[in-house]
Formats: structure tokens, C-alpha cells, sequence
């Protein structure tokens, strides 16, 4: 076996004993009661372990912490993380991978331009809001970082998947003063009369995320767009 083969298949042995090790812990946390309320209020296909957010993200990282070697290069961090999304068995797992995004074991890699394919392939397969906001906030670390980040944006903002359309909308929350308007813009005027509500939902969440900054730019904005849906409107001035 070559030293790249015999690598590689370190790697995968590694990732394989973080998952085996993340699922025993989730699976210890897990109550029954709580993941059958946790599914219907997700409307979940997937089975759950019955593990809250917090306690999910505070077991991810330290199971991560246990296996520090699949953190140190993009390539073994992207491939673990997709190994855990892809297998999951409890919906769980996918919010340990974003836990996992959003902590200091993910600090080199996150906001990387070429990481938005994996965000991308998240947002593709999760295909519900609370999997598609988290990821959405790892999207918009790329989009501070890098400007040739905001010409994928304004292409996700017309994509035929709804999910992705809604990540482009709401990447930019919480970015403050260093928030591009113009891509703002564009993202919402490519969706306003869209009928969907997690669509519609997106765009007031963003513009009243926004007005926290600029109050005066998001009322004309409104003013300007009589096309946005009365809960866009409504969302957007909703702290106005």
C-alpha cells in the first residue's frame, strides 16, 4: 500500500471511530419522550436521538476534541464532516456537524471560498429551516471573508431549490455595517413574489435583521417594493 493510500485509510478509520464515538455519546444523552416531540415538531423523517441543541453541540465538540487529527487540514474537516452528514442515522448527527462548523476546530477552514461547495451540498440535503439556517450561517462567514463569495450568492438567490434561495436571502444576518447591500438587494428582488413562506418568511427576517442597523434604508426599501408579500412587509418593519 502506498503512503497516500495507507493515509487515506488512516483518515477513514479515524473519521469511522469520531462517528462510532459521537453516536454512543448522543445515543447516552438521548431521551425517547423528547425525541418522539422533537420529530413531529420538525416534521422529521429522520429518526432523533431526543438530545437538545445546546447539549448536542456541547457533546459534538467534545467528541471533536478527541479527535484532533481530523481537524488540522480542509481536506480530512470537509471529508469527516460530509462522512457524518451523508451516514446520519438521527438528525442529531447533521446539527454535531454544524456544532462542529460554527466551533474553534472549524476555525481554518470555515470561512474558505471552496467551502461553500460542502455548505451547498448541506443546504441541498437538509432540505428543512432548522438545518438550512444553521448552514446558512456558515455560508455567510465565506461571504464576509471573500468578496467573489457575493457572485455565488446572487446565483443561489435564482436557484430552482427553494432552500438554497432562502441560504443566499438570510447569509448576510447579523453582519451589520459590513453587510452588501447590494447583494442584499438582489437576493430579495429575485424572490419577492415568490409564494412560498419559508421564502417570504426569509426575506422580511432579513430586512428586520437589518434595520437594527439601518432602519431608515430598510423603510424606503419596503417603500420602493410594493411586490414583497404582507408578511415580508410586515417582518421587515415589524421593530420600526
Amino acid at each position: 500500500m502506498s503512503l497516500d493510500a495507507l493515509g487515506r485509510e488512516q483518515g477513514h478509520m479515524e473519521s469511522d471511530a469520531f462517528i462510532h464515538d459521537l453516536r454512543e455519546a448522543l445515543a447516552a444523552a438521548g431521551d425517547p419522550a423528547r425525541a418522539e416531540q422533537q420529530r413531529a415538531y420538525l416534521k422529521s423523517e429522520m429518526a432523533m436521538y431526543g438530545v437538545g441543541v445546546p447539549v448536542t453541540r456541547r457533546i459534538a465538540q467534545r467528541i471533536a476534541a478527541a479527535h484532533p487529527d481530523l481537524w488540522c487540514e480542509a481536506a480530512s474537516w470537509e471529508e469527516a464532516l460530509r462522512h457524518l452528514w451523508d451516514g446520519a442515522t438521527h438528525r442529531e448527527e447533521r446539527f454535531a456537524v454544524l456544532a462542529i462548523i460554527r466551533s474553534k476546530y472549524s476555525a481554518a477552514h470555515a470561512d474558505r471560498l471552496e467551502s461553500l461547495a460542502l455548505y451547498e451540498h448541506l443546504l441541498r440535503t437538509g432540505q428543512w429551516w432548522d438545518l438550512v439556517d444553521e448552514t446558512s450561517h456558515a455560508v455567510g462567514l465565506v461571504v464576509r471573508a471573500h468578496l467573489a463569495a457575493a457572485a455565488r450568492m446572487r446565483a443561489w438567490a435564482v436557484d430552482a431549490n427553494m432552500w438554497v434561495r432562502r441560504s443566499a436571502i438570510i447569509c448576510q444576518l447579523q453582519h451589520k455595517e459590513r453587510t452588501d447591500l447590494g447583494l442584499l438587494t438582489a437576493a430579495i428582488e429575485a424572490n419577492q413574489e415568490d409564494q412560498e413562506f419559508f421564502i417570504r418568511k426569509a426575506i422580511g427576517w432579513a430586512l428586520r435583521d437589518y434595520a437594527r442597523t439601518d432602519g431608515d434604508w430598510v423603510r424606503a426599501f419596503v417603500e420602493t417594493h410594493p411586490g414583497l408579500s404582507p408578511l415580508s412587509r410586515r417582518e421587515a418593519l415589524k421593530h420600526l
